[in-house]
């Protein structure tokens, strides 16, 4: 790293960023998990000849298997070629965004919808959560109770359960009010495998709703600017919209034309008993590849790490970003653009051509969904020799890029957020 002192940069989630966690902490910590970068690590455990050794010692003790059963430790016989393990996905988030309270939200939302989506992002359906709070001494209680509440009830709705925690309180004036840390895990279904790793030439780059919402939303309530306009932060949890995402590509997957006289049921039935190999082979032509939410960085920084750990181009279209009006008046008044700026309840995924359209239309069925777009798609790296003006002038050097089409025609690059645009964001 070029500077010897951590700079407000290192927390933006841009090139600085990933150069705080290149050359320092992925090196020192040095595991094949952590380095895959992904929103969460997904986990192998409890592989499945421990359940078997563990029946067999059942049964020869002529112990009842159905209370055996009860305890959720019998591994469902018809469930043994589908999986040969457990995989989960284990994320973790820290949030000291400022302000704590803001149109759409507060930091207590913001930190249980984003270690949800942290997970759901891995592929995984998440199942339980873990708070920890540092208090700044002289915090109001009153506060403190809709923070929490709020936590609650955004638990609730995502469907997880916060079952441990822990509260530090420091002097006043060595914290600002309050910072949250959450960590949770969640499980993969059967034969789901989405990676940042996993785009393909090819594949379409679907965004699920308009985008900066959020980053505008903090920057106009910090320095107290007003608007005539409904601009609030898109915080909310996607476990929903990702199962469903996740289930539709999965049976399209297995027939395209039978998946439409599929009932939920049968989905489910399907998702528990085909065979992981059968899926993992059909999901490399078919389905959902990648799926990240934009958060710090905005959607530019996520396509680049993507991009970068594909190592593919990604190029996309201006004219099919969705973007509020007002939110766009905004970025154009202030001097950002928003591709940068931050997102806390909306996702990208990348699929095959071949599913581009149906995933579409289930984003646009779920409640947070109704303004998705297909916004660009997937190429291959051009060997120097073929290159075009637009794409190898940059990826030459990066094998890797993004490129945006402009309205008018041209393409410009679409690099890495450089610098810090705007700081504790979440």
């Amino acid at each position: 790293m070029d500077n010897n002192t951590i700079l407000l940069d290192h927390g933006s989630g841009g090139k600085i960023a990933h150069s705080l966690l290149s050359e320092i902490i992925i090196p020192l910590f040095n595991n094949d998990t952590l380095s895959r970068l992904d929103d969460g690590a997904v986990l192998d455990i409890a592989p499945a000849f421990q359940y078997k050794k563990q029946i067999k010692e059942v049964s020869e003790q002529h112990v009842n298997q159905k209370e055996f059963e009860v305890k959720g430790q019998f591994q469902n016989p018809a469930k043994e070629e589908c999986e040969n393990r457990v995989k989960i996905a284990f994320s973790t988030d820290s949030y000291v965004v400022d302000p704590i309270f803001f149109p759409g939200g507060n930091i207590g939302d913001l930190a249980i919808n984003g270690t949800v989506n942290d997970i759901a992002m891995c592929g995984a359906e998440p199942k339980y959560i873990s708070v920890a709070l540092i208090l700044e001494e002289g915090f109001p209680v009153d506060e403190l109770t809709t923070i929490i509440k709020t936590m609650a009830e955004a638990a609730k709705k995502a469907g997880v359960v916060v079952v441990t925690g822990d509260t530090k309180v420091v002097p006043k004036g060595k914290a600002d009010k309050i910072f949250i840390n959450t960590s949770g895990f969640g499980v993969i279904p059967c034969g789901i495998y989405v990676s940042g790793s996993n785009a393909k030439p090819g594949d379409k780059v679907i965004i699920s709703g308009t985008i900066a919402d959020h980053g505008i939303t903090i920057l106009s309530s910090r320095e107290g600017l007003k608007f005539d306009s409904d601009i609030k932060s898109d915080s909310a949890a996607l476990n929903g919209m990702v199962k469903k995402i996740l289930s539709i590509s999965n049976l399209e997957s297995k027939s395209l034309s039978e998946s439409d006289n599929l009932s939920k049921t049968d989905t489910n039935s399907f998702l528990n008993s085909t065979c992981l190999s059968e899926q993992k082979n059909l999901q490399s032509n078919y389905g959902v590849h990648v799926l990240r939410d934009p958060t710090r960085g905005g959607v530019g920084t996520t396509l680049n790490e993507i991009a970068s750990q594909s190592n593919v181009r990604i190029n996309i279209w201006e004219d099919a970003l969705p973007i509020k009006n007002s939110v766009r008046g905004m970025c154009e008044l202030l001097g950002f653009d928003p591709l940068y700026l931050a997102n806390e309840g909306k996702l990208i995924a990348i699929v095959s051509p071949e599913s581009a359209n149906r995933v579409l239309e289930i984003i646009k069925q779920d409640e947070y969904g109704k303004d998705a777009a297909i916004i660009g798609e997937v190429a291959a790296i051009d060997p120097p020799d073929k290159a075009d003006q637009f794409s190898y002038e940059k990826a030459s050097k990066e094998t890797f890029g993004v490129f945006l089409k402009t309205s008018v025609g041209g393409f410009r690059i679409v690099d890495m957020l450089t610098g810090e645009q705007l700081p504790r964001i979440c």
